[in-house]
């Protein structure tokens, strides 16, 4: 599924609120539900996928068989204080916004000379800031699927130590894993991240102990 300001929808307004975004995005999902699923997210995704996953555990669909939360410190949470990047702040110009992304990995320091795909690109990130920095977690229930929580080593934005806060949002089996690499870990480590979703999926059971 693609949300709007990417890919096939650029034209149409991003979602600034996850109050906004949450109940189309879970809808949507649920109408592709025909059996076991799981739900990735990163960085700002982590806290959506989280928040999806909420809402799909009420009903009508089942729990996701897992929940892999990427980059980002947990709802619950609290930042800590020491980070290399600077936080999005709203009055932050283009040009900020788009020092902070290359600062991070997310987008290639060669975009800066192509101000066509700039113009498409930073409407997006800086609703995602927005999305992201806006977002409290509502009261409610923990999850009870497993959590698996996964991190770059040298992520600036997020340490293994607030990674691991996420097992508090759920009642089920939680594991942190910490890959080679910074906050785009993933691009990098495609091939190990994917195996190591294979594995967490594969398992029929959370046996006695897992940790």
């Amino acid at each position: 599924m693609v949300l709007p300001g990417r890919e096939g929808r650029v034209r149409e307004t991003p979602y600034r609120r996850m109050a906004e975004l949450i109940p189309p995005l879970a809808e949507a999902v649920a109408g592709h539900v025909d059996g076991p699923y799981a739900i990735f997210g990163h960085s700002t995704g982590a806290a959506v996928g989280y928040e999806v996953a909420r809402r799909l555990s009420a009903g009508p669909t089942d729990p996701p068989r897992c929940l892999f939360v990427s980059g980002r410190w947990a709802p619950a949470g609290r930042r800590a204080g020491h980070r290399e990047v600077p936080a999005f702040r709203k009055e932050m110009t283009d040009q900020e916004i788009l020092d902070l992304v290359v600062r991070l990995g997310g987008v290639p320091a060669g975009l800066r000379q192509q101000p066509g795909l700039l113009r498409l690109f930073l409407p997006v990130l800086r609703a995602d800031f927005e999305l992201n920095e806006g977002y409290a977690r509502r009261p409610g229930e923990p999850l009870d699927c497993p959590v698996v929580a996964m991190s770059g080593a040298d992520d600036p934005v997020v340490t293994p130590r607030e990674m691991n806060e996420w097992r508090r949002i759920t009642t089920g089996p939680f594991r942190l894993r910490i890959f080679q690499g910074g906050h785009f870990y993933h691009t990098a480590a495609l091939s190990e991240v994917a195996r190591t979703i294979r594995a967490e999926l594969d398992r029929p059971t959370a046996p006695a102990g897992y940790p």
